[in-house]
């Protein structure tokens, strides 16, 4: 019995070795929890391409939108760890449902061998043109003359531009009235239309708007100015520590992937995150490429978890 044991085992060491060194044989399925057209979507098709090349296999995006990214992230979850399915997904599938979503189907630290952080981009805060304030130390005296006034857009509860909002509040000793939308693309339209104050969103959808005039940029949650807007100073610059803040995306798998296989798709998402077409054009868009090791995307995923279910409960956001 113990030697049919052993070669049992023998037997299922050669041909998950073996099913490792030949992979992928067939197309690779990269799974993105949001609509079509958003910033996660076009990270994941960017490197596509490359992917293809390096593996010699197709990589074919699904679109699985639903309950901020949780329902495409529960499937990959389910899916089988043979690396032909991963996630491509935002700092809030990995770091912020967990605490707002109280029958969450998936555990972010655990149920993923995560691979990689592809890029990250800071927030900018933005005003409407005739907002009274022009820079931030005028911004902050003018939220503490009028506490609970001034309107703050963004793409949803729980999103990265309303959590930061909420950190900077806190920070600040000041206050507001968030306005949730339903995406990124109404809050700034608002924003521009004048029916909304302010608002901290992604650089890579307002740097057009800022430098036509549309909007007015106040400040920056990055460590450093950035290229695109190098006029526009970080909050800390400003005096206001503790909010630098990006909004990134990142790749994981299902927990259980062969390390060989990991390995692989590991070099592959990261080889074309570093290919000089793909860095550029996503540079361009104002995304900053990580590509980093999947231990130090768990252990920057952990210091995000910490940090972001403080935010929630000192400032008691909830999804409603």
């Amino acid at each position: 019995m113990k030697k049919l044991l052993s070669v049992l085992l023998i037997g299922l060491s050669f041909s998950a070795t073996a099913s490792a060194a030949g992979y992928p044989e067939k197309p690779i399925t990269a799974v993105v929890p949001f609509p079509a057209g958003g910033s996660t979507d076009s990270i994941a098709r960017a490197i596509g391409p490359k992917m293809n090349q390096a593996l010699g296999q197709p990589i074919v995006v699904e679109n699985k939108p639903g309950a901020t990214g949780a329902i495409g992230a529960g499937l990959v979850k389910n899916a089988a760890p043979d690396g032909y399915t991963f996630l491509v997904a935002s700092i809030g599938v990995y770091a912020v449902n967990p605490f707002l979503q109280k029958k969450l189907a998936y555990d972010p630290a655990k149920d993923f061998d995560l691979l990689t952080v592809a890029v990250r981009a800071p927030n900018v805060l933005v005003a409407t043109p005739n907002f009274p304030a022009n820079n931030l130390q005028e911004f902050i005296a003018y939220l503490k003359k009028n506490p609970g006034k001034v309107t703050f857009a963004s793409s949803g509860s729980g999103s990265s531009d309303h959590l930061t909002t909420a950190l900077f509040w806190q920070q600040t000793g000041t206050s507001g009235v968030h306005i949730p939308y339903k995406g990124g693309a109404p809050a700034i339209t608002d924003l521009i239309g004048g029916h909304a104050d302010v608002s901290f969103q992604n650089i890579n959808v307002v740097v057009g708007h800022i430098k036509t005039g549309k909007l007015k940029a106040l400040a920056i949650t990055a460590d450093k100015r950035a290229p695109m807007l190098p006029q526009v100073p970080t909050l800390a610059e400003a005096g206001v520590k503790g909010v630098d803040v990006y909004s990134w995306q990142a790749a994981a798998a299902p927990k259980g992937l062969p390390k060989d296989v990991k390995a692989k798709l590991h070099g592959a998402i990261v080889g074309a995150l570093n290919d000089p077409e793909i860095k550029n054009r996503l540079v361009e868009q104002g995304f900053e490429v990580v590509a980093n090791s999947p231990e130090e995307f768990a252990k920057f995923q952990q210091q995000e978890l910490a940090r972001w279910k403080q935010v929630i409960e000192v400032g008691k956001i909830t999804l409603d």
